[in-house]
């Protein structure tokens, strides 16, 4: 991840709203799934989060952005959130995180 912004207390803030999203199909948090690929702050506390999806056709490709935006976008703090959804790199299940993996016996 790459926050910009040197603040462990608002970088804390955004982890912890994006574990709060998750796919509906999928019983682990977006942050978790290795969904989030980076997160630049601005100096003006305007927020890029870069994300992907588990496969072009998700059936959430639509919302599942605008939550991301919507709720990171409403921290005390943040002046504005922009997502961009990538495709590359491909997501697959090693990008998830170990307590991810456990979760869905993958490990």
């Amino acid at each position: 991840m790459n926050l910009n912004v040197n603040n462990s207390e608002l970088e804390q803030k955004i982890i912890d709203t994006l574990k709060t999203i998750f796919d509906p199909e999928i019983p682990v948090n977006i942050y978790e799934m290795g969904l989030i690929y980076e997160i630049k702050c601005d100096e003006h506390y305007n927020v890029i989060i870069t994300m992907t999806l588990t496969s072009p056709n998700c059936p959430v490709a639509e919302s599942l952005p605008i939550e991301v935006r919507d709720k990171v976008a409403a921290i005390d703090g943040l002046r504005s959130c922009d997502v961009k959804l990538v495709f590359e790199p491909e997501w697959n299940t090693d990008m998830m995180s170990e307590a991810a993996q456990l979760e869905l016996g993958l490990l």
